[in-house]
């Protein structure tokens, strides 16, 4: 398995120094990859009566996109990941050259996980509809390879129209891997279907065990090879001890899993350093 880190989104700060001074450490760690989280905006729980989402407006989140484009100068070898991109509330074309620039100023480093999202407030804010998200990302994501790969395109679909324009420069990767973040069965038959890889957000017990033979009956049944279909799957510092750790990564390994990645968030952290210092134990521990 690949070993990665999950940047601290929430807990980092703004402190660009900060910012520089983690990605630059895991990179010379040896991490394969940096997962970043996205949000655009937190609601104002006082304001949404009832509010039950994971975020809210106390919440910090850095721009996924900005933010990867700064990595890029200060990074040679780090996969940069989106884990997930929220992209039913964004425009399909600006994120396919937002993606195209980071890819080419990485040298094709990019890895765009999407998904739906939950956060209807979000997409209120940014003009998108909330109900038909799920149908719309399989569209958006066929406008996004055709918009990678070809200098001109005539796309006319149920979402999205384009007619006979092109990004340019197309980027490095063509095209850029698509992951899927989710857990719902409709989502499982997508990534058989479509997807290049998942973030599954599940144990690694008996039923994740079968969630990911489903997940590769269908690759079958689609005409795919599932061992093309990538693994990401997470081992949380909070609430773990170093042999758990060890546990959690060889029963995903058994499993199928083809990347891990270690988030120290929620653990009590209070510096940047203490990040670094976590996920540099995790990866001595379970690299061995």
């Amino acid at each position: 398995m690949k070993l990665g880190a999950i940047f601290p989104q929430t807990e980092i700060g703004a402190d660009p120094g900060a910012v520089k001074e983690y990605i630059q450490a895991v990179e010379g760690m040896g991490f394969s990859h940096m997962i970043l989280y996205d949000h655009v905006l937190g609601a104002d729980v006082k304001a949404h009566q009832g509010w039950a989402g994971a975020y809210n407006s106390d919440d910090m989140f850095h721009e996924p996109m900005v933010l990867f484009g700064y990595a890029a100068a200060i990074t040679s070898t780090l996969e940069l990941v989106t884990g997930i991109l929220v992209l039913g509330q964004r425009q399909t074309a600006l994120v396919a050259k937002q993606a195209a620039e980071v890819d080419i100023l990485t040298g094709g480093r990019l890895r765009l996980g999407i998904g739906i999202g939950w956060n209807q407030v979000e997409y209120e804010a940014l003009g998108s509809s909330f109900r038909n998200r799920g149908k719309r990302s399989e569209e958006q994501i066929a406008l996004l390879r055709q918009l990678w790969t070809q200098e001109i395109v005539n796309f006319e679909g149920r979402y999205h129209r384009v007619t006979h324009a092109g990004i340019n420069p197309l980027p490095v990767q063509q095209p850029i891997p698509v992951w899927f973040g989710g857990r719902a069965e409709d989502l499982v038959q997508r990534v058989a279907r479509i997807g290049d890889g998942w973030f599954p957000n599940f144990l690694p017990n008996d039923e994740g065990r079968d969630t990911i033979a489903r997940l590769h009956s269908y690759a079958r049944e689609a005409g795919r090879d599932p061992s093309a279909i990538g693994i990401e799957a997470r081992v949380n510092v909070a609430g773990n001890t170093p042999d758990d750790w060890v546990e959690q990564a060889k029963a995903w390994e058994d499993i199928g899993a083809t990347h891990l990645s270690v988030n120290t968030m929620n653990a009590g952290f209070t510096s940047v350093k203490d990040h670094i210092d976590a996920v540099r134990r995790v990866k001595e521990v379970v690299a061995g």
